[in-house]
């Protein structure tokens, strides 16, 4: 067995390297990239099907890095590790992971007796493994208990990116009247409301500004999501 870490932080690199020679005395081979770009590289050069990677790098973030490799080889089996249990970190990897792939998402801060675990719970076993904090935002960003679904969640991207209610519904194949009920599921959801001035009968709020700052101070959103997000909507753009 070989294993690949992506990650650039070289202390957090050898870290890794450690727990994966302890917790997995089938693995051979531990090969190293120090960012994405390069982990897509080595990944393709070694058809490594065992990966651990970090998800915040520069040059090419883990999910951009993750979607280049599953689509080219969706048998490969991710491990995620990351200082963020972020909803806009947990949605992104949720939209990516191929159907049947064994992943998992485990935070930084958990013990090496956990990694350890999570390590040949994916590679060994095939199983899933998401932390217990990120699997409650998981289930969120799946629209349980109140969270977000994926068709109201797409809005909210695409009114951060300025799109008016027309271009939204044109991009999503919505009708103009669904986009702006979702938008209102939004706001409701994000405890927006249409504070009036007591000197006049004027709105406080833009309420599509106010829904963006308050899903980026909820991190619903972040500069990462957001990147992907404008390099779709160029795509979309030129296919028009």
């Amino acid at each position: 067995m070989k294993i690949l870490i992506i990650e650039d932080d070289p202390l957090h690199r050898v870290y890794l390297r450690d727990a994966i020679t302890e917790a997995l005395p089938e693995c051979d081979l531990v090969i190293e990239a120090d960012n994405g770009l390069a982990g897509e590289k080595l990944a393709r050069e070694h058809t490594a099907t065992h990966i651990v990677m970090d998800l915040q790098m520069s040059t090419r973030t883990g999910i951009e890095a993750a979607r280049t490799i599953w689509r080219e080889r969706p048998e490969t089996a991710i491990l995620f590790w990351s200082n963020y249990s972020d909803e806009a970190y947990v949605r992104g990897v949720s939209r990516i992971v191929p159907e049947g792939a064994a992943y998992g998402y485990v935070l930084k801060t958990a013990s090496e007796g956990r990694l350890k675990l999570a390590l040949r719970g994916i590679f060994i076993e095939g199983q899933c493994v998401i932390d217990r904090e990120v699997r409650g935002l998981q289930q969120k960003s799946l629209g349980q208990r109140g969270g977000f679904t994926d068709s109201e969640y797409e809005v909210l991207v695409d009114i951060a990116l300025g799109l008016t209610d027309r271009a939204i519904a044109r991009r999503r194949n919505l009708s103009l009247r669904s986009v702006q009920n979702r938008l209102q599921q939004l706001y409701e959801k994000l405890d927006i409301y249409r504070a009036t001035s007591p000197e006049a009968d004027t709105a406080t709020y833009n309420l599509r500004a106010r829904a963006v700052s308050v899903a980026l101070l909820r991190k619903l959103l972040n500069v990462s999501a957001l990147e992907q997000a404008e390099v779709e909507l160029g795509d979309w753009m030129t296919r028009r």
